[in-house]
């Protein structure tokens, strides 16, 4: 992608263009202002290609698509036709109290990346689970999605202690043989 022309990007955007709306959607919750964010990513990955160092795809899209997010989220904050007038309401005391209606909050919510890269790493774990064969799947979910102890897991699906090692040894090395680490970073 980084070497091809047009028809390289091309793909690229087709591939990659539904993933960065969804994130992209997961800060903003607008879809208009999603589909115009998601445009203006596309282009800064298109002109970022250059300084991309060829490790951790996902995450350097979803990095740059996060911030590109936050920051329109903190410009249309501060445009003052944003803001709409203070209502008043009666409070139960009686007295009036004014509340700015519709008004964004120039701060995102205090982790958004971060929840923005945790989902995009659950959905693309639950997406290689899927691809696992289901012997391992069920064990893998057990142990580390689950967080159950070998002793659970042999309780609740009748195999030995030692069977249930046995099989997260060997679902552990189909992991190593079929995914690889930079997927996931």
């Amino acid at each position: 992608m980084r070497s091809g022309g047009p028809e390289q990007y091309r793909t690229f955007v087709q591939a990659y263009a539904p993933y960065i709306y969804q994130t992209v959607y997961a800060v903003l919750r607008s879809p208009q202002d999603a589909e115009d964010m998601t445009q203006e990513v596309l282009l800064q990955i298109y002109r970022a290609l250059p300084e991309y160092r060829m490790n951790g795809l996902k995450t350097w899209i979803t990095r740059i698509a996060v911030n590109k997010a936050i920051d329109f989220k903190r410009s249309k904050a501060r445009r003052p036709e944003q803001l709409l007038e203070t209502v008043e309401v009666a409070d139960s005391g009686g007295r009036q109290a004014g509340i700015s209606d519709g008004m964004l909050s120039a701060a995102p919510a205090p982790a958004a990346e971060e929840i923005a890269l945790s989902k995009a790493n659950r959905q693309l774990m639950h997406e290689r689970m899927e691809l696992m064969p289901a012997g391992y799947r069920d064990v893998v979910t057990a142990f580390y999605i689950e967080e159950k102890s070998y002793e659970q897991i042999a309780k609740e699906t009748g195999l030995e202690r030692k069977s249930v090692e046995s099989k997260l040894y060997r679902a552990r090395g189909w992991m190593r043989r079929n995914w690889r680490k930079e997927d996931f970073e």
